[in-house]
């Protein structure tokens, strides 16, 4: 009798190993390989069968397309590109008990006016949605709860014409097929589970929600082709000490990707705020030291929001950086640059830095921002009054602009901003350069003060003679300043 081949794989990464070692040799992940039963194939590929013959047609269809299944909720839809696809699949990923559920059951709950729509779990009974939904105030809407693991009876329960418009299936890693002798979470379950359940939407044309966790590095746990197999990937983000959270698009075949959406979370479940930017600069105060106002953007939507700074003497042999909403090495090379190019002397204290309201920035755009907030730290000056700053800082010190400039002056100018701080435009090659024609904010009143280097930035504030700032070695400062409108 021929022994059964046993291989491992990594609950981490997915690579099939011969045998098992506590540390994966991939992923160097320990304790991650699990003992799976391969299924049975063939050894020589396709064999000597023939395939049918594929149909190629031309990138013009006749046939009108189907209309977005629209919830409703303006932030869902915004990130979703104007509403569900029918037939496609969304992953929605998050950190434990940061409102994945609420939110999904908040969205079916609109839809369920216009429309049929089934929430499935495989982690809650019939009671505990209950009671989420009467504090939600929900429990008079027409929505389908069932409770089930079996990816075969949910095919069978969905398949033929009564399907549900929109199915949610909360999570992914609890669905389990009965032919894969794994278990429910492994990554042949979740791989054949997402696969079975995303093949069943597209055949029966409804809008698929699938619910996935998150690895303690903050991806989604289970093999990364889950998310190359579903059409748009949306993580639910944020710090559970703030009632602000951000439903951020990073995938989305029907839309803008890095596309975001802002809720609120509150008694009654996740409301959307139309304008996150007033709530994350509410309380930004001119007259503090060390704090700046960076005019972001997230997707489409440009977006203002506060960065703090704190510098302080340390004892320590190492002085310690921490950062909260911000790359940790881009602020090292902030402070390198301030050091080299402006003289800002910032290695042997504390570095503290902060962005308000439990944002994540990615961008480079906040780069001198950042500069501006530790400059003003270190001197223990505060900005000009009612002052954005954005813009992107190069090694030589250099201010390099960003896109969407006149995007950002916009929303800085509707919120009461009076004056910008951007890096200076620049001419490109063969165009000729008029010195009066105002390239940049050209439809807006604010105060525009272009500069051109970080010594620039420096030297805007009124204490640059300080003992902490020895100025710039090599460059010669420069800067146009002028108004618009």
């Amino acid at each position: 009798m021929v022994k059964a081949k046993t291989l491992y794989v990594c609950q981490h990464c997915g690579t099939f190993q011969p045998k098992w070692t506590g540390q994966c040799p991939a992923c160097n992940e320990w304790n991650s390989l699990v003992e799976e039963q391969p299924a049975e194939s063939a050894p020589k590929g396709l064999g000597a069968r023939k395939g049918r013959k594929i149909e190629f047609v031309g990138l013009k269809g006749g046939e009108k397309q189907p209309p977005r299944r629209v919830s409703g909720n303006a932030e869902f839809d915004r990130v979703t590109g104007g509403g569900l696809v029918p037939g496609s699949a969304t992953l929605v990923g998050g950190d434990p008990g940061i409102g994945k559920s609420t939110l999904l059951m908040q969205i079916v709950a609109e839809m369920s006016t216009k429309m049929r729509c089934a929430y499935i779990s495989g982690e809650e009974a019939i009671d505990q949605l209950r009671l989420r939904a009467a504090r939600l105030e929900l429990a008079n809407t027409l929505i389908g709860l069932a409770v089930a693991t079996s990816v075969r009876d949910i095919a069978a329960t969905l398949e033929g014409a009564n399907a549900p418009s929109v199915v949610i299936i909360d999570s992914i890693q609890c669905m389990y097929v009965d032919s894969i002798e794994s278990a429910p979470g492994t990554v042949s379950q979740v791989r054949t589970s997402a696969q079975e359940l995303i093949r069943l939407a597209k055949r029966a044309g409804f809008a698929l929600i699938l619910v996935g966790h998150v690895t303690k590095e903050g991806t989604i746990a289970g093999p990364r082709l889950l998310e190359h197999m579903v059409d748009t990937v949306l993580y639910f983000e944020g710090d559970p000490s703030h009632q602000f959270r951000i439903l951020r698009s990073v995938k989305n075949r029907f839309g803008p990707a890095d596309e975001i959406g802002v809720f609120e979370m509150m008694e009654t479940g996740l409301h959307e705020v139309p304008n996150p930017s007033a709530l994350f600069i509410s309380d930004y105060r001119n007259d503090v030291s060390g704090a700046s106002v960076f005019a972001g953007m997230e997707g489409t939507r440009p977006m203002l929001v506060e960065i703090q700074s704190l510098i302080a003497p340390s004892a320590q042999a190492t002085p310690r950086r921490a950062v909260v909403g911000w790359d940790s090495s881009r602020l090292a090379m902030i402070m390198a640059v301030l050091e080299a190019r402006c003289g800002v002397a910032l290695g042997g204290n504390e570095v503290y830095l902060n962005v308000a309201g439990g944002l994540k920035i990615t961008e480079p755009a906040a780069d001198m921002a950042v500069a501006a907030a530790l400059i003003s730290s270190v001197i223990g000056t505060p900005l000009p009054p009612a002052t954005v700053v954005f813009g992107e800082v190069g090694l030589a010190g250099e201010a390099r602009a960003v896109s969407q400039t006149d995007a950002r002056l916009k929303e800085a100018e509707k919120l009461g901003f009076s004056r910008a701080i951007i890096p200076k435009a620049r001419m490109r090659k063969g165009r000729a350069e008029d010195k009066g024609k105002k390239t940049v904010g050209s439809d807006t009143s604010l105060i525009i003060i272009e500069i051109d280097h970080l010594s620039d930035l420096v030297a805007k504030f009124p204490s640059a003679e300080h003992n902490h700032v020895s100025g710039p070695t090599t460059h010669a400062s420069s800067e146009d300043t002028r108004t618009t409108g």
